[in-house]
Formats: structure tokens, sequence, C-alpha cells
């Protein structure tokens, strides 16, 4: 079968350079599939018959440092960041018994592709394509499957997840990201050998999961490892929150409320550690439910200091990395920030911002959004939300008070000889007015000649000058105060 679309110059010459020393070369696997979807391939894999010296030696510049046979060819004109800088070729290979779920006992080059194919997980992975002559291979209805939408193990999918277990995760990666479903013996196999993923590495669990988070549709992803059984050996303790009724605020339970609010995350396009926020910000409510007489309702309290600790074990047990671990456990434990906007405070709001950082402190406003959204509320943001916005953005704001100047109190009296009283106060705000208005007069040289001239001056005059010092630093504060408010929508 003939394919209708063209490829790089570069993954022909690649080709074409196996096919003149007498050997065949192909595109196969998850590249194939892209482009039968018309979707641009992140990676691309030749499978051939060369072995791989014979594989090194048809290229300037290689390096082979596996045992399954991949040599990478690397095409130094290419940037670093382009697909195909770096094409790996792999010989037709067949491999032995499979002893730990996860890795083959031995591998072996095979002669040919239909034997390579044959141990491929998923049909629509099963391709191959021949640059030279433009011809699809396609063993195992792959295409069909495609058009389909249908994610289906090549042979029977119990003996394929038994050979490897992480194939179990990549098939609900793959319905996830693709918006496939997934065959019923396929996902029969998945639920009947998820207990094999305890065998596997978290390393590899945490990869696969953080593509799912990360795909468009994590919604969709976190409920099939939910349905198919997959997700005691991913993240245990999310199945807790499945069913967990809330209180009259909520119209979903806890864990459909969560799968929402880490799709919210993704339909904002929002990075990692939100997603990863979102998905924990109410884990530690199963833990902390409680029934109210007094409300005749559920309660939650200390639901974000538990889900806090959870978060933290649950990214150290899939080996996240520590900076963001620590990022996603401070906004899951500071998720609940305020309640009441009338009781709010400048200094409230200031402890938030030293809590989580104030590089991360719009991403809380995002995790809140998340929140919200998955308790089935409108997407625009509310006054309450604004009001949180602006009152971060003024407690973030630089001060206008001495303390932005490039001197103090202690130099003043070094300078000048003077002992503490009230001149030093004056005479700061004094130079505090200059600096307001221009600011290019708050440098050490300046405002150490102009203090010795300020200190000189009777105590009246220096009086009224600080006087009006402070009069400029409170106009100026309340002059953007109001446009912080102004482009918020607030009062």
């Amino acid at each position: 079968m003939k394919a209708e679309f063209s490829i790089h110059s570069i993954l022909l010459e690649t080709a074409q350079t196996l096919e003149n020393k007498g050997f065949k070369a192909y595109l196969v696997g998850g590249c194939v599939r892209d482009l039968a979807m018309n979707r641009e391939p992140k990676d691309w894999d030749f499978t051939t018959s060369a072995k791989p010296e014979e594989i090194e030696a048809a290229f300037p510049k290689t390096f082979y440092e596996n045992r399954f046979g991949t040599v990478t060819v690397v095409n130094e004109e290419e940037k670093e960041a382009s697909s195909l800088r770096h094409i790996e070729i792999t010989p037709f290979r067949k491999e032995g018994e499979y002893s730990d779920q996860r890795h083959p006992n031995e591998v072996s080059f095979s002669a040919t592709l239909e034997e390579d194919l044959s141990r491929r997980d998923f049909t629509i992975n099963a391709l191959a394509y021949r640059p030279t002559t433009g011809e699809f291979i396609d063993l195992y209805e792959g295409l069909s499957n495609i058009k389909q939408g249908s994610i289906k193990t090549v042979g029977k999918a119990d003996e394929r997840f038994k050979e490897d277990a992480l194939r179990i995760l990549r098939g609900i990666r793959l319905a996830t990201e693709l918006g496939f479903m997934i065959n019923q013996a396929t996902s029969q196999g998945m639920t009947q050998n998820s207990h094999l993923l305890a065998n596997v590495s978290r390393e590899r669990v945490r990869d696969e999961f953080t593509r799912i988070i990360m795909s468009k549709e994590p919604m969709r992803g976190l409920k099939l490892l939910v349905e198919l059984e997959v997700m005691p050996y991913v993240i245990r303790e999310t199945l807790d929150a499945v069913g967990v009724e809330q209180n009259g605020d909520h119209i979903y339970d806890v864990w459909e409320h969560t799968v929402r609010a880490v799709q919210h995350s993704a339909d904002r396009d929002w990075p990692l550690h939100v997603r990863l926020a979102a998905l924990f910000h109410d884990i530690g409510k199963p833990k902390t439910r409680r029934w109210s007489e007094e409300k005749k309702d559920y309660t939650f309290y200390g639901h974000e200091v538990v889900g806090a600790r959870m978060a933290k074990s649950i990214m150290e047990n899939l080996k996240f990395p520590v900076k963001l671990t620590e990022t996603v456990v401070k906004l899951a434990r500071n998720h609940m920030f305020f309640s009441d906007i009338d009781k709010i405070t400048l200094s409230a709001v200031r402890r938030i911002v030293a809590n989580v950082g104030q590089e991360n402190v719009w991403d809380l406003i995002k995790l809140r959004a998340c929140d919200r959204i998955g308790m089935g509320r409108p997407k625009e943001a509310p006054y309450r939300l604004r009001k949180y916005e602006a009152m971060i953005e003024e407690a973030m704001r630089a001060p206008t008070s001495v303390g932005m100047l490039k001197t103090d109190g202690k130099r003043l009296m070094d300078i000048t000889g003077e002992r503490p009283g009230p001149k030093i106060g004056y005479t700061l705000h004094a130079l505090l007015q200059e600096v307001l208005e221009k600011p290019e007069f708050n440098n050490q040289e300046y405002l150490d000649t102009r203090a010795k001239e300020l200190m000189a001056l009777n105590i009246t005059e220096l009086i009224k000058l600080g006087e009006k010092g402070k009069e400029a630093k409170e106009e100026r504060e309340t002059e953007e105060i109001t446009k912080i408010r102004n482009k918020h929508g607030v009062k």
C-alpha cells in the first residue's frame, strides 16, 4: 500500500544510505502511526536488516550504548531541539522470554521485518513505512484500528502484558492522548494483569502517568486508570476519594470534583505542578470527613494539612524531583487560603505570599480556579477571585517607604555625627520625597550629600520637609493601590 504523504529529505537520505549498502530500511512504530494520523512525530525510529556495527559503519557520526542494538545517528546540521537531530536505527529483532514483566531475557537480531513487527505492543504501533518506495507495511490492521480509534494489542493481550506490564499504562496513555477507545479484549487484559505493574520501576510508572496528566484530556485518563483497576498500582490513595459525598457546597463527590479540577488545568494549558496540585489538593478529604450534627452536613477540617503530607509521600514514592514535590506540596497545603473577603487583611495575604513564595503565588490563584471549576461553578473570574488577585498584587508591591532608600538612619548618623532623634526620621522622609519625584536621586552619593544639607537646616524647616515627604509617600501609595484595584475591577 502506498502512502499519501511526503517526509523530510533527511529521512529519505537515511533510508537510502542503508539501502545503497544492500540493507532494508523502514520507519517504524509511533512515528509511522503519527504520519498516518497527520500528526507531527516527536521522534523518528528506523528498523533495518543491518546489524549494529553495519549501521555504525554507514554513517559519519553515531553512538551505540544499549543492549537492544539501537544505534543513534547524529545529524549535526540540525538544531539540538529538532526531532531530526537524533535518529534511532535498530536492527530487526526478536525477543526471548520475559521473566520480570518488563525486559526480555534475551534479544536477538532477526532476519525479517515480520518477526520484528510481531513483538510490538499495539497494532497502531506495529506499522512500518519504506521511505524509498512510499510503501506501508500493515500486518496487524493497524491502519484500520487508527480509523476506528481503537487501541488493540498485537496478538493476545494477556501475552503482551505479561511480557511487559508497562504496556498497560502505555495503552491507557495512548488512549488518553489520541482520544481512542480501548478494545474490549485489550482492556480485559489490562485489568487482569494490572497487578504486574508492582514489578515495574516507579520512575517508569511516573513517566507514563505524567504524560497522562499532561495530555489534553487528563480527566479521561484518570477515569480509565480507575475503571480498569490500574490506579492501585499508580496512586492507590486516590481511590479513597471515589464516591465520597461532600457537603452542600459541592455537587460532585470528591473524586469527580478532583478530576474536573485537573481537567480545567489542562483546558488552560497550565504546567505540571499546577495539574498535580489540582490532583492532590483534596486528597486528604476522605481521611478528615466527619459528620457535624450542628451543621447537619459533612466537614473536612484540616484536609489541606493531611493532603499536603499525602502528596509529599506520593510524589516521593513516584520519584518526582525534589523541587517539583516541594512546590506541589506548598500549593496543596495552602489551597484553602481566604474564605471571607471582608475579613482578609494585607498582613494575611503577605503571610500567604511568604508561605508559598512569590514565584508560586499566582499558581495558587490558578489552583483556586481549578477548585472552583471542580465544584461546578462558572468559569469567569468571580469578584472574590479578582479581589484576591488585587490584594496579592498590593502585598507584593514594592513598598513606598524610607526602606526603599539606598541609605538608612545608621548611615546618616555615621556621615553627619548626629545622635539618634527626630531629625533622623524627618531627614529620611525629606529624602524620600525627592526620590519619589526623581528616582535617579536614589543613589548613595547624592543621598549622603543631600542628607548633610538637610541636617544643617533648623528643626522647623526640616520638619516641614519631612512632613511633606510623608504626604508624598501616602499620595503615591494611594495612587498605586487605586491603579491595582481598578485593574482588577474591585474596591
